[in-house]
């Protein structure tokens, strides 16, 4: 599976949860690294916003 999205684009979490809505500047979040596929095939990317960076995979996120 190839990655829907690139280093350095804004994406959104689909559901952020209670966390992230305090944190994140509108809940937007920019790519800074692509991840390999985990066992059930799915990419992971590393995203950030201000101090904060987390792994998402690429169904738990959608573009800006």
């Amino acid at each position: 599976m190839s990655h829907k999205f690139k280093v350095r684009q804004l994406v959104r979490l689909k559901q952020p949860g209670f966390s992230d809505a305090q944190t994140t500047t509108a809940g937007v979040y920019e790519v800074v690294r692509l991840m390999p596929a985990d066992q059930t095939g799915e990419v992971s990317y590393r995203i950030k916003a201000g101090s904060i960076e987390r792994a998402v995979r690429e169904g738990e996120i959608r573009s800006t």
